[in-house]
């Protein structure tokens, strides 16, 4: 017979597995178990050798090194081999000469040797938790669902003729009957309740016990064939085995992957699984910034949108893997940086409902998309007296390209008046048109008041006299489904950082036919298929457009965004932020001496005010103070404010990100600056 070396250093002894190794022999005595299914993934159990064979006359189990004496109990392995489970364990410390785990303390004195701690258990050895204050962590005389009088060879008896207990089932504790008193210990705290069992009289309570031995619950996981909980109704019963689940021998590469299933970026993976804000807050670093000693409450998203993780990782990951520029070289950076800048043109086409990948042009953003076309299909196609139409809610970059053309080519500039709402007067708009209008320029959302402009009525109506439309949908991209086929529109325009991508990247849509008649605006390399001294040959769209390197990696992070915004969903994201905008605007309008700009019935993220007795950068100031960032000024759309008799506004603007305690902030702030109104 082989005995184990001994040792006096206090350290664990050679001829001990590792604690992976235990844990794995701990997974396979619970599979042995009678009555108890093993969890998915999980090899059915062997069975335990006959007792002829040399695990009951003593050897070395198979692999391991250990030493088998007469009748050890044993526990059965996948190959057949078997593993000796120790006994004796009469301290918390182990067999002899076994130190604790590191980081757990050494008790001074060893339990009586009358408690059940000295006659063995089925837990010790098998890579549980050394509990310093607990003798024995004893097994139940009864578990509802488990057959009693259980007989095995790998579970031996207590004294009393109870079975061999399991060591946590379900995220229930096993009874601890018969232990002694143990007045004066610390009370039980946070341990998974065991509604149904037996009394555990004389249990030491551990308050960190739960977190020493349960790994985190699984919602909705429960480990196959674990009796339900008594009491109750059967939903009752799942409810409390979900909150219960804490499974010490729980296989880790099945509980990774659960736990990968559930946590895509912040997000389920089901589509759509409904709007969780907390979820979406997680992946936007900047959050959990602090301004002023206060959390950051961004609410300045129609200047830019913050950026998630993705997008954030996929930058830099272009830069570690892929970074090469596109197209014509023979190596495999070069490749990877093509697909990822290509890949990006087909995801902002699906984002927005194009025939095709040929339809998208990649630009800095939607000011340089309206000047591509005022410039390159504009300077083709609009001469002296002919009129372009835009509306008096315009962005200064759907407004001066246009002045700048019809100053060299003397076009006429028309405006779609607006009422005291700011909802744009489609009667008039309706008698604006003539066979002299060439083109329709307009906002589908207003960055300055938030109205939400009927885009397809006015293409429709532009269309009938044979114009063209261009539609810019800086700030409406990020808050409504487009579907520019759906729309009619000819060209349509937008940036990356409005919603949640990259600054210096965007796209401008142009149907076929559009894009075929504009001419390139920009000479170089890339946009060219043959360049000789006396002419050059161009590319058709949409590389005709994109001379020179583009911003390939921004690209990359666009569709990243794009992506992101998908997995959650536009109708949710747009259902939130119409909670959120009526909230504020309900809010607002309570404070004393505060007037909103931008009334109009339908409206997206904007919430527009000026407040009595202050100008808005000051308000935007005191703000600032509180945490909360803003914008205060003209919103490069001086036209529309100087409709309703204004220089400047505060513009708080709201994304899919922000909360309604935020909100309450907002408002609670305005009120204070309010009330501290100087007096006149």
């Amino acid at each position: 017979m082989t005995t184990p070396p001994s040792t006096d250093s206090g350290s664990a002894p050679d001829w001990l597995p590792d604690e992976a190794t235990l844990s794995r022999l701990a997974g396979e005595f619970f599979r042995a178990l009678p009555g108890v299914a093993a969890p998915p993934g999980w090899p059915g159990p062997s069975q335990p050798p006959p007792s002829s064979t040399p695990a009951a006359h003593g050897s070395t189990a198979a692999g391991l090194g250990l030493p088998v004496t007469p009748g050890t109990p044993v526990v059965p392995t996948e190959s057949g081999a078997v593993v000796p489970v120790p006994t004796g364990l009469g301290t918390p410390t182990g067999p002899p000469g076994m130190s604790a785990p590191p980081g757990r303390p050494v008790p001074t004195q060893p339990p009586p040797t009358s408690t059940p701690a000295a006659h063995g258990s089925t837990a010790a050895g098998l890579g549980l938790p050394y509990l310093p204050e607990v003798p024995q962590i004893a097994q139940a005389s009864a578990i509802p669902g488990v057959p009693s009088g259980i007989e095995s060879t790998s579970a031996p008896a207590m004294p009393g003729g109870d079975p061999a207990g399991f060591y946590f089932l379900n995220g229930t504790s096993p009874t601890t009957s018969g232990l002694p008193s143990t007045s004066g210990l610390p009370s039980t705290s946070g341990l998974p309740s065991a509604s149904g069992l037996p009394s555990s009289s004389g249990l030491p309570s551990i308050p960190a016990l739960p977190s020493m031995l349960a790994v985190p619950a699984l919602p909705g996981f429960t480990l196959p064939g674990a009796p339900a909980l008594p009491g109750g109704d059967q939903a009752s019963r799942d409810q409390a085995a979900r909150e219960q689940s804490h499974f010490y021998f729980l296989d880790r590469e099945l509980f990774d992957k659960i736990q990968e299933q559930d946590t895509v970026p912040g997000l389920r993976a089901d589509a759509h699984p409904g709007f969780d804000v907390e979820a979406v807050r997680a992946d936007f670093p900047i959050l959990s910034e602090r301004v002023n000693g206060r959390p950051l409450i961004w609410m300045d998203n129609a200047a830019t949108t913050q950026k998630p993780n993705a997008v954030i990782e996929r930058l830099a990951q272009f830069y570690r893997r892929e970074n090469s520029n596109i197209h014509r070289a023979a190596h495999e950076l070069a490749a990877r940086a093509s697909d990822a800048y290509e890949n990006a043109r087909r995801t902002a086409a699906e984002f927005i409902g194009a025939p095709g990948p040929e339809n998208i042009v990649f630009v800095r953003g939607t000011t340089e998309a309206i000047n591509l076309v005022a410039k390159a299909w504009g300077g083709r196609h609009i001469g002296a007296g002919d009129e372009i139409i835009i509306s008096h809610l315009e962005h200064h970059a759907n407004i001066v390209p246009w002045q700048m053309l019809a100053q060299q080519t003397g076009a006429v500039i028309k405006v779609i008046p607006v009422d005291d709402d700011g909802q744009i007067l489609l009667d008039r708009y309706t008698a604006l048109l003539s066979d002299r209008t060439k083109l329709v320029s307009i906002t589908q959302v207003s960055n300055a008041l938030g109205t939400v402009v009927p885009v397809k009525q006015v293409i429709e109506l532009a269309h009938r006299v044979g114009a063209k439309v261009l539609v810019d949908a800086a700030q409406s991209v990020p808050h409504l489904g487009i579907d520019v086929q759906e729309l009619g529109a000819d060209f349509l325009a937008f940036s990356g950082h409005k919603i949640f991508g990259p600054t210096g990247i965007g796209v401008l849509y142009g149907t076929g036919e559009a894009l075929e008649e504009t001419p390139p605006w920009e000479g170089g390399g890339n946009m060219i298929a043959d360049v000789t001294l006396e002419k050059a040959v161009y590319q058709p769209p949409p590389g005709r457009f994109e001379a020179g390197t583009g911003n390939i990696a921004d690209a990359a992070g666009l569709a990243t965004a794009l992506d992101y915004v998908n997995r959650i969903g536009l109708p949710l994201i747009a259902d939130y932020e119409h909670s959120l905008v009526e909230h504020a605007t309900a809010g607002l309008r309570e404070v004393p001496g505060l007037r909103l700009i931008g009334t109009a019935a339908e409206k997206a993220s904007v919430v527009s005010f000026v407040l009595d007795g202050y100008a808005p950068p000051e308000v935007g100031a005191a703000l600032n103070e509180e945490g909360i960032a803003v914008r205060a000024g003209h919103h490069c759309a001086q036209p529309i404010l100087r409709r309703f008799g204004l220089e400047a506004t505060v513009r708080p603007s709201l994304a899919f990100y922000n909360t309604h305690d935020e909100v309450d902030t907002l408002i609670a702030a305005v009120h204070r600056i309010a009330a501290q109104r100087p007096k006149s």
